[in-house]
């Protein structure tokens, strides 16, 4: 059994205080659920039970967007639909393989692993995790992966499928607990998702919401892509010392030294500590020219206006085919360079060796194909049922009824988005059925939508990382299991409840300093008020 040496004096054991038994708590009471698996059956049967009662009882809620936009029903309600009546059960029976086959991070994780795969035999992983950390300081290696997870949101699911694992086996490689660096990796990628350094593919998404949601009060309001800008770029930088230092302080010394034991021995490589050979460093070398050549492509497709995978409408670079199938480019990037390295190695000589690379890399994923059949369902009943945007809907009324009008509404705003995006996972579904009624009500006491739509995202962003309604909750737990075959639940939610916690404090200080006593906009040509 491979031994892990203690690495600084802040991650030694039996340091208890009440915070930490709070965790510990929280991780024993969640873990008192079933498998997950089980678990995503039993919500997925509980939410067809659920439904069939508030159908019963005709549970509905007024509808908050405008007549006439898709979705909206005839007479303006959101209904609770039953999956017990005859029409129910037949599209439970029609639409349970296209469910499964149509979750959405499904084909973008099995297209991914194939060139993950490549890169994983053929040993370019090791080696180039070995180079980058063997004899960097710890709590450097720490602030690197968060500050690298929250700038891998502007090419898509890159850094859910790519960077939360490698940031597992970083850790490994340093003697420390991969959980915690999975966990890190995990706070800059999905809790830190609405920071960035440059403009991403969800930034025009919600600024169409906001705006037709403006419109309801001013029709020739406009929002541009840029409108929170300015604000995501100082947060980038506010959410990785916050998510350094929790994971430094909080989640690494609640975990404690790693136990190989309870790993998955195939993920284990007991060579993560051995400095690099002469042979490696040749592989390396032809990987880092294989990476050339595949940045250059990627230019060469992107950057001229004839570039062939922009926008082929209005030439435009974000909004492009680029971006929207970043996930061939991350296929192609990891074939490459690991194909390049295992010629260069002796470890991958014919196109037999790419092949059995790929089949393993899937066969891998076992667990995560089953996990994702069943959260799948639970996902697709919860909106065929409407119960989601029910509750998005009476979250946003309550907001509503409070009378609040001073900045200090937006603290409760930030909580109540939080709140509601444990049930509505989708950061654009969210803001399509709560902005009708956040975005005018907020601009009728005064304030700008896009000081309205930067407040949305702190409250979305915080909680994504605690709530199985994330689309890739799952596949992080995956592979989570690989360190440790017995986790459950409640230990992955605990370990990131400190991340949520303290993002969502002092997140929503920074926009309310940031906002209304600084008195800087959230981005180029965005008021921080509206004269109604």
């Amino acid at each position: 059994m491979t031994e892990f040496p203690t690495s600084t004096d802040e991650y030694k054991e039996g340091k208890r205080n009440a915070f930490t038994r709070f965790l510990d708590g929280v991780e024993w009471l969640g873990n008192l659920l079933p498998h997950p698996v089980t678990l995503f059956a039993l919500l997925a049967l509980g939410i067809v039970l659920l439904s069939g009662l508030f159908g019963y009882l005709g549970v509905a809620v007024v509808d908050p967007r405008p007549a006439g936009a898709p979705g909206v029903a005839e007479d303006g309600m959101i209904r609770a639909v039953s999956l017990l009546d005859g029409d129910g059960v037949r599209r439970i029976f029609t639409g349970l393989v296209d469910n499964f086959t149509g979750f959405a991070p499904l084909g973008v994780v099995l297209v991914a692993m194939l060139g993950v795969g490549v890169a994983e035999k053929s040993g370019l992983l090791s080696a180039a995790v070995r180079s980058l950390v063997m004899g960097a300081p710890p709590k450097l290696v720490t602030v690197a992966i968060v500050f690298a997870g929250i700038i891998s949101n502007t090419a898509s699911e890159v850094g859910y499928v790519v960077l939360i694992p490698l940031g597992g086996a970083i850790y490994y490689a340093l003697g420390r607990h991969p959980l915690a660096g999975m966990a890190a990796a995990f706070a800059g990628v999905s809790g830190g998702y609405s920071a960035n350094l440059l403009i991403g593919t969800i930034d025009p998404l919600l600024a169409g919401i906001t705006q037709e949601a403006a419109q309801l009060i001013d029709p020739d309001y406009t929002v541009l892509a840029t409108a929170n800008w300015y604000f995501m770029f100082a947060s980038t930088f506010l959410v990785a010392i916050i998510g350094s230092l929790v994971s430094i302080y909080i989640v690494e010394p609640k975990l404690g030294k790693y136990d190989a034991s309870k790993a998955d021995p195939t993920i284990l490589d007991d060579g993560m500590m051995k400095p690099l050979d002469d042979n490696e460093r040749k592989g390396l070398r032809w990987a880092g020219i294989a990476l050339l050549g595949v940045l250059a492509l990627m230019a060469i497709t992107l950057v001229p206006d004839w570039g062939i995978l922009r926008n082929a409408e209005d030439g435009d670079r974000m909004d492009s085919p680029f971006f929207d199938g970043f996930v061939v480019w991350i296929l192609i990037f990891f074939v490459t360079i690991g194909y390049a390295y295992g010629r260069a190695t002796g470890t991958m000589k014919t196109d037999r060796d790419v092949i059995d690379a790929m089949a393993a890399a899937l066969g891998s994923l076992g667990l995560y194909i089953v996990l994702v059949f069943f959260a799948a369902q639970f996902v697709a009943f919860f909106g065929w049922t409407n119960l989601g945007a029910i509750t998005a809907v009476t979250g946003a009324n309550f907001l509503v009824e409070t009378g609040m009008t001073g900045p200090t509404v937006f603290f409760l705003f930030i909580l109540l988005c939080a709140i509601i995006n444990l049930s509505l996972g989708s950061a654009s579904a969210q803001w399509a059925v709560t902005a009708p009624i956040f975005v005018p009500m907020l601009m009728l006491i005064g304030y700008s939508p896009e000081a309205i739509q930067a407040a949305y995202r702190i409250g979305d962003s915080t909680t994504n990382i605690i709530t199985p309604m994330m689309s890739y909750f799952g596949l992080i737990l995956a592979w989570a299991t690989r360190y440790q075959k017995d986790l459950g639940v409640g230990t992955l939610i605990a370990m990131m409840l400190p991340y949520t916690m303290f993002f969502i404090f002092f997140w929503s200080i920074f926009f309310y300093l940031w906002t209304f006593v600084l008195g800087i906009p959230v981005g180029p040509g965005s008021p921080t008020y509206y004269t109604p």
